[in-house]
């Protein structure tokens, strides 16, 4: 046989050996993980676009996202096993470290709670509220929690000049607003929103007010030292979906309307505008400025004063690690 002809079967050789290799990696199984999803609303949009758009598949990981009814069911469903990680409020963490249980921060996607005061056009002033009626979803609910510290940073006592009546849904608060029932009420989006659009005022915004980190990530001690390397690859991918995120809208917007069932093109675009100023850009675990999330644990566990906080974060995945990642990402360069 000549030698050009052995050339020619030796390449084909070659490339079948290197298509067969390049299959074999493809080939080989992702991992599967269940990530929890703690409620139906645009905090929880990221997983939403890292499954969507393939970037959990991209870092080995067939995720399952699994819907679950707030921190206290998805926190027992970390430590049953049933779900890899999930966001679970920062107050729960607290109180399951002090029960002995080993939930662990690996990241922070939101530095601050998602609630406003919304109030009659006449009040100009935090101190306007004196003697005034505010709605909230019930007392003792995170809600009234927030706005009450709010209100004793601005030098009100709110349980001594204020009165609170506990009303259910959203839809019910605004409507007691609009109908005089009460001065003013807890409103998160979209109905902040719509109490604007019909006269009415934010007084302020829980998120500038107050430090309450939000939308972590929450895996267990126990798969950091078992399992780092699969922790490692769904935070790279959480990062790369803040990323993506940014860097493209009308996709977003697409998922949040197939998650959430919404088709009002004004309510998708102002929910993008909202959450691209809430994500952070690079989510270190958030540690410092954490007075009213203290309050909070201290008032059915005062001994959270002498807990030393930094165990609830993880130290396998330093600050600069998720730096480097969501410099890989684009993020530094895409803050805008």
């Amino acid at each position: 046989m000549k030698a050009p002809v052995l050339r020619c079967l030796f390449g084909l050789l070659i490339c079948v050996f290197a298509l067969a290799s390049e299959n074999s990696a493809q080939d080989k199984p992702l991992k599967k993980i269940n990530w929890g999803v703690t409620s139906l609303s645009g905090g929880n949009w990221i997983p939403w676009i890292a499954k969507e758009a393939k970037i959990y598949e991209k870092h080995g990981l067939d995720v399952q996202l699994i819907l679950l009814r707030g921190s206290g069911q998805t926190s027992a469903a970390l430590l049953g096993g049933s779900i890899f990680a999930s966001p679970v409020a920062l107050p729960t963490v607290m109180l399951a470290d002090l029960s002995g249980a080993d939930l662990i921060n690996v990241a922070h996607t939101v530095p601050g709670v998602q609630t406003k005061m919304l109030v009659k056009p006449e009040i100009k002033r935090v101190e306007d509220l004196r003697g005034k009626r505010i709605a909230t979803s019930s007392l003792g609910s995170l809600g009234d929690f927030l706005f009450k510290y709010i209100l004793r940073k601005n030098g009100l006592d709110p349980n001594r000049e204020i009165t609170w009546l506990s009303i259910g849904t959203p839809p019910e608060r605004l409507q007691a607003l609009f109908s005089g029932v009460v001065d003013a009420t807890e409103a998160s989006y979209p109905y902040d929103l719509q109490g604007e659009r019909k006269g009415f005022r934010v007084l302020f915004d829980a998120r500038k007010e107050v430090v309450y980190p939000s939308m972590s990530i929450v895996t267990r001690r126990k798969s950091i030292v078992e399992d780092r390397d699969t922790v490692m690859r769904m935070v790279k991918a959480h990062v790369e979906g803040i990323a993506y995120f940014r860097n493209n809208k009308d996709f977003a917007i697409r998922v949040l309307s197939k998650q959430l069932k919404i088709n009002d093109r004004e309510t998708l675009e102002n929910s993008y505008d909202t959450y691209k100023q809430d994500f952070i850009p690079v989510p270190y675990p958030i540690m410092k400025g954490l007075e009213a999330t203290y309050d909070y644990v201290a008032q059915t566990r005062p001994e959270i004063r002498g807990r030393n906080l930094r165990s609830l974060w993880t130290q396998a995945l330093s600050p600069s690690w998720i730096r480097a990642a969501s410099l890989k990402s684009g993020m530094s360069r895409n803050k805008a």
